[in-house]
């Protein structure tokens, strides 16, 4: 049975320690309970803070733990929850970063959630190293942090013993990732079929990824938000759009970059590599149809692309990641 370890912070959201809590408390449990088989938890879990007080969460809901860290002798895995402030936290429990060196020194993988990647950062272990973070703390991030590799298009990201995921809620995709990682494809997937309901197509389409990207108030810029993530396929002319819309071009890209954070261009591009995703994931297409289907002629152009947004080969990302199998269909 693995050992995970919860690490609550002060001013964390409580989700991103109850998540995971569960998932890896219910592995090997719950999908047994439903089909009336015996039980077997895959998972031996506690929730751990510096000092053994209880953790006040962002929203005042305090949660007690098992016990201080200090306490832990060894264990399998350290899960890290979101901080509100890098510096606060460090002012205040800024013993923590010895001891996650530590824990990773004997063997343990730290996986940190939202900006929990911080905390991570600051043990410089992941200088050099691929990770990812909130959308919006990307900026403040890469100021701390420049020699880590940040991948902030990345929902989670794995650079083999260190883990980090983006937003709070991706604290069930990066538990549901490190359950694959440990016990295996057919253990993760029993274990999200049974903790998780059937999504829509809204909710794992492409554009699902950019839901965070909506959250401003200038209406021109939602409404061409909206129509690339209905026309990614299609050739696009932003000049175009940009007149269909009130706006000259350049001031369209400004105002855009300050929305979303990105340029239209790149915003284009990430929507067709998350369809080329799902389409890897769940049809046996050849990747120079998927190419086609998502916009591109050029598949060695889109190939180098899917590359450096993914990190991964397309044939990669399928053996990763391919889901249970689909007809090739168009």
């Amino acid at each position: 049975m693995k050992r995970v370890t919860i690490l609550a912070l002060d001013d964390a959201a409580a989700t991103t320690v109850t998540a995971p809590y569960d998932i890896f408390s219910l592995t090997g449990v719950l999908w047994n309970l439903g089909r009336g088989e015996d039980f077997e938890p895959r998972f031996q879990v506690e929730v751990v803070t510096p000092r053994g007080e209880p953790a006040r969460c962002l929203n005042d809901l305090t949660l007690l733990p098992h016990r201080a860290m200090a306490e832990v002798e060894a264990t399998d895995l350290v899960v890290i929850s979101s901080v509100l402030d890098i510096h606060r936290t460090l002012a205040r429990q800024g013993e923590i970063i010895d001891w996650l060196r530590q824990r990773h020194r004997d063997g343990a993988w730290l996986a940190a959630i939202c900006t929990g990647t911080f905390a991570l950062a600051e043990t410089g272990l992941l200088d050099n190293k691929i990770a990812t973070t909130h959308w919006r703390a990307v900026d403040e991030f890469r100021a701390l942090y420049p020699r880590v590799r940040l991948q902030p298009d990345r929902l989670i990201t794995d650079a083999g013993t260190l883990f980090s995921s983006g937003g709070f809620n991706a604290a069930i995709d990066l538990s549901n990732h490190l359950v694959e990682r440990l016990c295996g494809r057919l253990t993760a997937v029993q274990t999200a079929n049974a903790l998780v309901p059937a999504m829509t197509e809204e909710a794992t389409g492409p554009a699902a990824m950019f839901r965070y990207h909506h959250r401003h108030q200038d209406r021109p810029i939602l409404a061409i938000q909206k129509l690339l993530e209905g026309c990614y396929p299609k050739a696009v002319d932003f000049t175009m759009v940009a007149k269909q819309h009130g706006l000259g071009r350049r001031t369209m890209e400004r105002r855009f970059k300050t929305a979303t954070g990105d340029t239209p261009l790149h915003y284009l591009q990430r929507l067709r590599v998350e369809a080329a995703k799902r389409l890897l994931e769940t049809v046996s297409l050849g990747f120079a149809e998927i190419s086609y289907q998502v916009g591109y002629q050029d598949a060695g152009f889109f190939r180098r692309l899917f590359i450096k947004h993914t990190g991964l080969r397309p044939n990669e990302y399928r053996a990763k990641f391919i889901r249970t199998a689909a007809p090739a269909a168009r």
